[in-house]
């Protein structure tokens, strides 16, 4: 190698230490700019993981608890200190547990206190098992979101054809979805009911 090929290539290895130098300066200038940010990122992200899994493990041993109020209310149902116990822990669980003990017992009374209660499907089954004529279930089955809407007005169509109403009961048999499982109850209705 000459003289000159050396003197280059000294010059390229000075140009790439000075390059790695002014590099390592200025990662030091951030570093030292933003260190604060940096340091304060990495903390909150540390405290978010950690709440998170502080909330995971809460929430699971709410339901571990709940699980076992319920248990002990069905062995014991007259349990009011578990009663008490689940409304306060899990008030949508506590709402099906009285719906379920309502529907065994027949309390036509616990259920109207159910009308209004926040989880929608036991609600929308109090409404349901409270509409016992011909004008309740229209009123239920005509509400959008009604679970046992063809059913509705299945029964209601049976009252109504009972009541030798014929015409109103096929009415009301029409409007039975295509796509509902009783849609051949209420054909079968229409077709061999009295006309």
């Amino acid at each position: 190698m000459s003289l000159k090929e050396n003197i280059t290539m000294v010059k390229e290895e000075l140009n790439s230490e000075e390059k790695f130098f002014e590099k390592a300066v200025m990662t030091e200038k951030f570093v030292k700019k933003y260190k604060n940010i940096m340091i304060a990122s990495v903390v909150a992200v540390v405290v978010l993981v950690a709440a998170n899994i502080g909330y995971e493990a809460n929430e699971a041993s709410k339901k571990t608890a709940a699980n076992e109020l319920l248990a002990k209310l069905s062995s014991n149902p007259s349990d009011k200190i578990s009663s008490s116990k689940l409304h306060t822990l899990n008030p949508e669980l506590y709402d099906a547990w009285v719906f379920s003990q309502a529907s065994i017992n027949k309390d036509m009374l616990t259920m109207k206190e159910l009308k209004n209660s926040k989880t929608l499907i036991i609600s929308d089954l109090v409404k349901y098992e409270l509409a016992n004529d011909v004008s309740s279930l229209d009123k239920y089955s005509s509400s959008q979101d009604a679970i046992y809407k063809d059913l509705a007005l299945v029964q209601s169509a049976v009252i109504l054809l009972n009541e030798n109403k014929i015409d109103e009961a096929h009415n009301q048999l029409s409007k039975v979805s295509k796509q509902s499982s009783l849609s051949k109850i209420a054909s079968a209705l229409m077709h061999y009911g009295l006309k």
